[in-house]
């Protein structure tokens, strides 16, 4: 296992659309050890694999309390096959766009098929938090970024502040 550093705006990257995997393979397993290794010292509960530079459908989760045991969930190919009409506001925040968070409004209950490490076809019905970190985590694998559901004008002055980081950065 190893640590990945993170893209972070305005990596273009992050704006890449994922592609399916085929099948898991020994290949997809380190991915995704390192992704919780990663995920886990960032610290975060949730990392989509274009987020560590690999554009690939996988996202890794763990929405255990901080006390407990750890819960990891791998999610290969998650699809969204319905959202409710009904909506939820949670505060979100990325390890992508570090130190911003804002409210986000989503549908509350998500129903999502995806393949475990087991190459079997799954099937959850969520809520809550999870409904949330699925949807985040599917808009990452199509290139969509939680800023992208704010204002225009909210999304431009985070891209603006990220963008002029980066500069400084590069100098």
């Amino acid at each position: 296992m190893a640590q990945r550093p993170i893209l972070t705006l305005p990596d273009p990257r992050l704006r890449l659309v994922s592609a399916r995997v085929d099948k898991p393979d020994a290949e997809l397993r380190k991915l995704v050890d390192d992704m919780f290794e990663t995920m886990y010292a960032a610290p975060g509960i949730g990392l989509a694999a274009i987020q560590v530079g690999v554009p690939k459908r996988v996202v890794t989760m763990d929405l255990a309390k901080k006390d407990g045991p750890k819960e990891p969930k791998v999610y290969v190919n998650p699809e969204l096959l319905w959202a409710s009409e009904e909506r939820a506001t949670y505060e979100e925040g990325c390890l992508s766009i570090p130190e911003y968070y804002d409210e986000v409004e989503r549908p509350a209950q998500v129903k999502v098929r995806y393949t475990d490490l087991e190459g079997q076809i799954q099937e959850i019905e969520a809520n809550g938090l999870l409904a949330t970190c699925l949807q985040h985590e599917i808009d990452h694998l199509n290139g969509v970024l939680f800023i992208d559901h704010l204002s225009k004008l909210k999304r431009s002055r985070i891209i603006k502040k990220f963008s002029k980081a980066a500069k400084r950065e590069e100098e």
